[in-house]
């Protein structure tokens, strides 16, 4: 009889000592294939014991399956086992049986093994495997543990007489497509799952489920033999596998369960336990973090795997049409060197690519340039994987392979497509090697959710869509513009190396300039487009940060603005890149707002530039005028404006548009109270004329710490502040604008304006002492990527109002945090720009107030806001 106490005891004492030694092999992956059999070995031992333990001595199976059964068991992985009985035999009919089966799977959980377990006879098994696919792969990889062996291989003789090789495969293909839909179609998520997510573990794992259904081979070596994968193809599955299993045998480890994503929380640690450190700076460059390196690692790894599945998968199914005796697609010469085949460009040899180098980069000139082209083929997708040493630093200098990359980028149609597959098929890397270097580099800037390069292309392709007639409703201004550009390829390139100099450390602007002047003189771009590219690239940051945190309404601030784009060309091409850029970093970032700041920014410049001197009075008057016309519309009273522009100065009618001025108007003029009378609260709300929100306008007597109140009202109120303008009125009231947001619009519209309306006031009206700041909750991703905050207090250029500028992680209540400060200190507020970048808040103030003369105080200032940006 087998001791149990005796069996698990040693079974946790060998389990442990495998786990230990996994978890101290840093980054070196040979050996975790042998952890994960011997891991299986050990977990097959105690089943075993654990079995005979239970006396089973009737003609029943004990039977691996699903992972387990491939022989290799990661740390807290289930045990997914099968009881198989003959046919004749039942637990629903033996309650014996029934026992027995019930005190194994009892011992299992006991002995400490997440067993997943399920009791079958043959014939069940068969019928399930033709109802459910997953149950049918789960039994493809069936291994014997225990047991009657005769039973055991009758069973997989009929299993294998009732697959159907073509239906298995595509169904797995199905699958893997409704799998990959789920996790974005993309192995670049900034969290992946390791085994589930487009190039992870699983799409290794189907190319092997599909052959061996096929009885094409069980493993990778046997593929390479039966000419499905080449030896150099396999070195690299094999080397890739190694380094997902190590990654994901880590994850284990260090979660201490189950965990195949590699969430924030877990990546520095892992990184950590590859023996990846933060890199010391020099030269003033800050060092890559643990997680960037992994995580680096890991994409390159996925994007290996991500092509290779395709190769594999699209040898197999040719393979089993060819099989089946299908009819193979006719073969359409392109030209001596390609046809078309079903649609996809195939290579008319083998060994096309290493005679011809130069047809590398034909082959995506002719995927743009021919109608009905959709891909590659298998064979074309083989032949470029195996030639990637071939671009080399020759390659890249040849004048014909410049000349037809140019070509490339000057096409009228497909460039992103042809962009993107480049990229896929490590090309685009291999022949700009500049762009080889941000492959798979992340961005812990808490705003872009892409890596470098994969945000690279979606600028590019948000570029794209700006001369693309059918998605001119998207941005019909930008459309507009772009219709009257001459040569959509200038913009392209520098959407190609606006950020191509990212995570080197220094000003990757300036750095990305001087590689884009070296990329247009290699490639004999005239100096006129050079000069424009690169001014693009060397500013691509400069207008969103002039719309987003100065003041429009100064036209001191147009004016510098003026200088430095120099004329209407590059101003236009600017507005482009930027508009691009931002909608590129992350879907939560661009809005109709900021869209709003860039197109003010664009128009006051140009008008500057076409020879029209600021004039603050004309411009004024004509914003009146046309007020004054808007307001006669709503039939409102001859003079009825007067009242309320009476108390109101010039930077009030400067920072508003007429509509603005108009609607304010017809909500106040009424309200304003006569001389020496109280007056009182008014808030309006109104659906945003400029795409989500609200925008609220608030007149109030005026109070020391109204912006405070007005902004914890908000904050309690779930709303965000996007936007905020500050004005006293001669008799003493405020008239605070505010554009702000929240999740129930645009469905609760009405109710939300009503709420605002009556419950702001109130709070206005009954003002108590201004309650302490909620503590705000951060998201995972600041927790795990904490950004620095920052506080930055200038005086402007004339020395009477002071720029305040801060920069930290974005959390509920930190607005209201700094309202409180300033509040404190009876810092007067005439405009604050709020601008939410992702998970991270850049929001500028224009102040003032007698303790800002005053260093002491400054320092005081400074430092509690700091404090509150890090509370």
């Amino acid at each position: 009889m087998t001791d149990l106490p005796a069996l698990r005891s040693k079974y946790r004492h060998d389990k442990q000592e495998i786990l230990r030694s996994a978890a101290t092999s840093g980054s070196s992956s040979r050996g975790v294939r042998a952890t994960l059999r011997t891991l299986s070995a050990l977990t097959d031992e105690l089943l075993r014991g654990l079995w005979r333990y239970a006396g089973f001595d009737a003609p029943f199976v004990l039977v691996a399956v699903g992972g387990f059964g491939r022989g290799e068991l990661f740390p807290y992985s289930d045990v997914d086992v099968l009881l198989l009985l003959p046919d004749d035999q039942s637990p629903d009919t033996d309650e014996g049986l029934k026992g027995q089966i019930e005190a194994f799977i009892g011992s299992c959980w006991d002995a400490g093994l997440e067993i997943g377990s399920s009791v079958r006879t043959l014939a069940d098994c068969l019928a399930e495997a033709a109802k459910d696919v997953t149950v049918q792969t789960s039994l493809l990889e069936a291994r014997l543990i225990d047991g009657d062996a005769a039973l055991f291989n009758a069973f997989r003789k009929r299993f294998d007489a009732v697959m159907d090789p073509a239906a298995f495969f595509v169904a797995k293909t199905l699958e893997m497509r409704q799998r990959h839909t789920k996790f974005e179609d993309t192995p670049y998520a900034l969290e992946p799952n390791c085994k589930e997510s487009p190039g992870g573990l699983r799409d290794l794992q189907i190319i092997l489920w599909v052959a061996r259904a096929a009885g094409l081979g069980r493993s990778w070596d046997e593929l390479a033999r039966k000419g499905l994968a080449t030896p150099f193809e396999v070195r690299q599955i094999k080397h890739n596998e190694a380094l997902l299993s190590l990654i994901r045998t880590r994850l284990h480890l260090i979660a201490r369960r189950r965990e195949d994503r590699l969430v924030f929380d877990l990546q520095t640690a892992v990184a950590e336990s590859f023996g990846y450190l933060s890199a010391v700076p020099s030269d003033g460059k800050p060092g890559h973090r643990p997680s960037e390196v992994l995580m680096k690692r890991y994409y390159w790894a996925a994007k290996a795997v991500a092509q290779l599945n395709q190769i594999l998968l699209l040898n197999i199914e040719e393979r089993l049409q060819s099989d089946r005796g299908a009819s193979t697609h006719a073969l359409r010469p392109i030209n001596e060197r390609f046809f078309e085949k079903a649609g996809m460009i195939e290579v008319a040899s083998d060994d096309l690519y290493q005679k011809h180098p130069h047809a590398i980069l034909e082959t995506f000139l002719l995927y743009q340039t021919h109608l009905g082209l959709k891909g590659l083929s298998a064979r074309t997708l083989r032949a470029l994987y195996n030639v990637r040493t071939i671009m080399d630093a020759s390659f890249r200098h040849d004048p014909i392979n410049r000349g037809t990359f140019l070509r490339i980028l000057q096409q009228p149609a497909g460039i992103t497509h042809a962009m993107r597959l480049m990229n896929q098929t490590s090309v685009l890397g291999r022949y700009l090697w500049v762009f080889r270097r941000i492959v798979g580099q992340m961005q812990h800037d808490l705003f872009h959710v892409y890596t470098v390069d994969q945000h690279i292309l979606m600028v590019l392709r948000n570029m794209r869509r700006f001369f693309i007639a059918e998605h001119a409703h998207e941005y019909p201004f930008c459309s507009q513009l772009a219709a009257g550009w001459d040569k959509p390829w200038v913009l392209y390139v520098a959407a190609l190396f606006h950020d191509i100099a990212k995570g080197r450390g220094g000003d990757h602007s300036e750095l990305g300039a001087v590689e884009v002047r070296r990329f247009c003189r290699e490639h004999g771009i005239g100096k006129d487009d050079t000069r424009l590219i690169e001014f693009l690239v060397h500013e691509h940051l400069t207008m969103s940060r002039i719309a987003q945190k100065e003041d429009l309404s100064d036209p001191d601030v147009i004016r510098a603005f003026v200088e430095r784009v120099g004329n209407e060309r590059y101003l236009t091409a600017l507005y482009l890149l930027t508009v691009a850029d931002i909608r590129g970093t992350s879907p939560k970032v661009w809005n109709a707002w900021k869209g709003k700041l860039l197109e003010d920014l664009y128009r006051y410049t140009l008008r500057m530039l076409g020879g029209r001197a600021p004039d603050a009075s004309a411009d004024i008057e004509a914003r009146k005028r046309e007020a004054l016309v808007l307001l006669a519309l709503h039939a409102e009273p001859f003079e009825g404006n007067k009242a309320l522009w009476d108390t109101l100065d010039v930077g009030y009618f400067m920072r508003h548009d007429a509509a603005d001025i108009a609607w304010h108007t017809r909500q106040l003029s009424r309200h304003v109270p006569k001389s020496g009378a109280p007056g009182r609260t008014i808030v309006r709300a109104r659906q945003s004329t400029v795409g989500e929100g609200l925008q609220v306008v608030v007149y109030t007597p005026d109070q020391p710490d109204l912006f405070a109140r007005i902004c914890g009202y908000f904050d309690q109120a779930g709303f965000s502040i996007l936007d905020a303008k500050i004005h006293t009125t001669h008799n003493g009231f405020a008239l605070d604008t505010f554009q702000v947001v929240t999740a129930m619009l645009p469905e609760h519209y009405q109710e939300l304006v009503n709420m605002v309306e009556s419950e702001l006031a109130h709070t206005l009206e009954h003002p108590g002492p201004l309650p302490p700041p909620g503590r705000g909750r951060v998201s995972r991703r600041v927790k795990s990527f904490p950004f620095a905050p920052r506080v930055d207090l200038q005086p402007d250029e004339k020395a009477q109002r002071w720029l305040l500028s801060i920069s930290a992680s974005d959390r509920t209540g930190l607005l209201y945090s700094v309202a409180r400060v300033l509040a404190r200190h009876h810092i007067n507020l005439q405009l604050a720009k709020i601008t939410t970048l992702g998970e991270r808040v850049e929001d500028t103030f224009l102040i003032d107030g007698p303790e800002l003369q005053q260093n002491r105080r400054q320092i005081e200032i400074e430092t509690e806001l700091l404090e509150a940006l890090t509370a």
